[in-house]
């Protein structure tokens, strides 16, 4: 399997602009199986999604227009206002959309409560792994990367690639480059980390998207500050290989997710 990590700036709050900016990148990377996107990559990391979050589903219908034409999966999350509640709810949404209009999401769970996240959104309860083209793919969105509990492989839920989109900013850059490594090593997994560069009203980034093996070896990494993708091919029999010939979880302890 072959998967495309984007690395976008992203325009505030405007997402005609930015879905036109992801799909000049989309067209213009090597095809791929599963695209990449990164944390709310329609409007850009707001704290305070009233009068940004999106309630007509024009990103996702979108993610499904490009997964469509390209025939593969389109990834990233979106900040959105759930539709039926009877007060306005939000979330952060993740959602993997598969070629033939199917999809799947994941509410981001552990808020950034830092910059007042959990003040405004709603958190997500379920831990989520999306099975496409053999590979199992676990969701994850920024601040979970700090919780490890939460993506401990094995058990009930087990994957073979984690995908952490997120809005991490370049002051705590190292903090990102570090748990990445460290999820795929403990996990026996690929992990991949898409993060955005540019800035807004609070925070720069730099980027630092990656792709990265079990072993802890970076596969591919975007060059900072730098509106571009990268692309990796993924090993499912050799992963799986040095899973029976190494096999850690057998020893760990397991925790249930709740």
């Amino acid at each position: 399997m072959t998967i495309s990590l984007l690395q976008t700036d992203i325009a505030w709050g405007d997402p005609a602009v930015n879905q036109m900016r992801a799909e000049a990148l989309l067209r213009g990377t090597a095809p791929s199986d599963v695209y990449v996107l990164p944390e709310m990559f329609s409007t850009g990391f707001a704290t305070e999604p009233e009068g940004i979050a999106e309630a007509d589903a024009c990103s996702l219908e979108w993610m499904k227009k490009m997964s469509r034409e390209l025939d593969a999966a389109i990834c990233g999350s979106v900040a959105t206002e759930v539709a039926g509640s009877a007060t306005k709810s939000y979330c952060n949404r993740f959602y993997f959309v598969k070629p033939d209009g199917k999809y799947c999401y994941y509410d981001k769970r552990h808020l950034f409560s830092y910059g007042g996240e959990h003040l405004h959104y709603t958190r997500g309860h379920d831990r989520v792994v999306v099975e496409f083209r053999g590979v199992r793919f676990l969701l994850q969105v920024c601040y979970d990367l700090r919780f490890p509990m939460f993506s401990r492989n094995g058990g009930d839920c087990p994957y073979d690639v984690a995908l952490y989109v997120a809005s991490w900013p370049t002051s705590r850059i190292k903090v990102w480059n570090t748990l990445l490594h460290a999820r795929a090593i403990e996990n026996q997994c690929y992990v991949a980390g898409v993060n955005r560069i540019g800035s807004d009203c609070s925070c720069q980034y730099s980027g630092g998207t990656m792709f990265i093996d079990a072993y802890g070896n970076t596969l591919a990494r975007c060059p900072d500050d730098e509106e571009t993708s990268i692309t990796s091919n993924i090993d499912i029999e050799a992963l799986h290989a040095f899973r029976k010939k190494f096999p850690v979880f057998e020893d760990a302890d397991m925790f249930h997710i709740k």
